[in-house]
């Protein structure tokens, strides 16, 4: 699932960034820190012999690794450019140099000199596609009775398909859902499309294409692996 964090309104307007991010990859990321603290901190302090450092060692390492998987991804959408922060590398694209943005098993902009990247922050499931689906098909289902006269086929409860016995309701109101469902990845997508075929043209949304490495993660994650080598290494 994905979370956006929209501050403004209407593209080309003046207004801030809107923010993606994975609200279950944060709590994982919280859980994951929370748990590595814990053991990494209990072994640092009653830990005897080389237990302490191999400790530290493993701390800096993991510690690093987590923060670039779990909290550190966000897609930033602004009117002229849009920024990834990936794990290990920050790209920005201006809207005038994205070819394109697809969405199939994993989400990712692809640049018109054809360099693709990952969107890690809007992780595809493809469970929320299907419920997404399925949800689909009841609304078409509701609509079509609805045109046709028929009862519709409840949706729960006593009497319905998820209840006991069966069985149909007569009633047809208002409250089939307007337009097609999405999983929740998929409308994010769909708001970055829709924000990127509106800016694609204009002159201050022109630009190249800039990747750069998270070295603020990279260079910690590459010290604790090497004092954890040594460390096992003199045994």
């Amino acid at each position: 699932m994905t979370s956006s964090d929209e501050q403004g309104s209407v593209p080309g307007a003046g207004v801030k960034d809107r923010v993606y991010r994975s609200p279950a990859g944060m709590a994982g990321g919280v859980l994951l820190l929370g748990l590595i603290g814990w053991l990494g901190g209990d072994a640092i302090v009653v830990g005897d012999g080389r237990t302490p450092w191999l400790a530290l060692a493993a701390l800096i390492l993991l510690v690093p690794l987590v923060l670039a998987f779990t909290l550190r991804p966000a897609v930033f959408a602004g009117d002229d450019r849009m920024r990834v922060r990936n794990p290990f590398r920050v790209i920005v694209l201006p809207w005038g140099q994205v070819a394109s943005l697809r969405s199939a098993y994993s989400n990712e902009v692809v640049a018109e000199s054809g360099q693709k990247f990952q969107l890690w922050s809007i992780p595809v499931s493809l469970r929320a596609r299907k419920k997404a689906a399925r949800q689909q098909d009841r609304v078409a289902a509701d609509q079509a009775a609805e045109r046709d006269g028929r009862p519709r086929r409840r949706r729960g409860g006593f009497g319905g398909p998820g209840g006991f016995g069966g069985g149909l309701s007569s009633h047809v109101g208002p409250d089939v859902a307007e337009g097609p469902a999405r999983a929740e990845s998929d409308r994010a997508m769909d708001e970055l499309r829709s924000l990127w075929e509106a800016r694609q043209k204009e002159a201050s949304a022109q630009g190249e294409v800039t990747v750069r490495w998270a070295w603020e993660i990279m260079a910690p994650a590459a010290v604790g692996a090497l004092l954890l080598v040594i460390l096992v290494a003199v045994g």
